[in-house]
């Protein structure tokens, strides 16, 4: 597993307007987006007691949490990734998965995944067994990233971030959502081993200072 540097900022929407007209004049666009940006759509999975919630709440150095996730409403693509945190460092690794099987995992019905020989399916089946992870909540947002190829960087402006109470419906594009409460715009920088300068200076603001935000911990404000 390898972990990147992780760096996010809380800004505002004329922070975003400054910050996009810099990302555009030194990074590409990420050549998945579609106009520039692109929709996600998240499951997150938590234990009974909230392990990963808390986790994230108690500034736990060392974690992880699982989610499934596809993107402009478009399940031919479908992901159960794990991201893990330590410290400033980020790592996620992820596995494709198809329509049923997500759906499957949704449920509950899991037993399948024994047959399976991707590793990463098979830590969640571990772990969803011993500590009983279940759908915790939706979360859904607009997404524009940009990418730089020296140093892996990637630097994404996340905003207009919704999320459903209760966990049905999340193939439902339709399906109604709420603006998670007080949430900011966010912006996050990413990167291998170095960030070169010129981009370090383009996400500098003024006051700006890095943050905690979680989309996950923000949204379940409601439950």
């Amino acid at each position: 597993m390898k972990f990147r540097h992780e760096l996010k900022h809380e800004i505002s929407y004329m922070d975003l307007l400054v910050v996009r007209q810099r990302l555009k004049l030194t990074m590409k666009k990420d050549l998945h987006a579609t106009d520039g940006k692109y929709c996600i759509r998240s499951l997150y999975f938590d234990t009974p007691s909230d392990k990963a919630l808390r986790e994230k709440l108690d500034g736990v150095s060392r974690r992880e949490k699982f989610r499934i996730r596809y993107y402009n409403g478009e399940t031919s693509v479908i992901r159960l990734e794990k991201k893990s945190k330590f410290g400033g460092l980020g790592s996620k690794c992820s596995v494709m998965l198809s329509r049923d099987q997500a759906q499957n995992i949704i449920e509950g019905k899991t037993e399948w995944i024994l047959d399976s020989k991707e590793p990463l399916l098979r830590e969640f089946y571990s772990k969803a067994v011993a500590q009983r992870l279940e759908p915790k909540t939706i979360v859904e947002y607009t997404r524009e990233p940009f990418v730089y190829p020296t140093g892996n960087v990637r630097v994404t402006l996340d905003y207009n971030i919704r999320t459903k109470i209760g966990c049905s419906d999340f193939w439902d594009q339709n399906c109604a959502t709420i603006a998670a409460a007080g949430t900011p715009i966010i912006m996050e920088v990413k990167w291998d081993e170095f960030l070169p300068s010129f981009i370090r200076d383009a996400v500098q603001l003024e006051s700006r200072r890095s943050s905690a935000f979680s989309k996950y911990a923000q949204c379940r404000v409601y439950g």
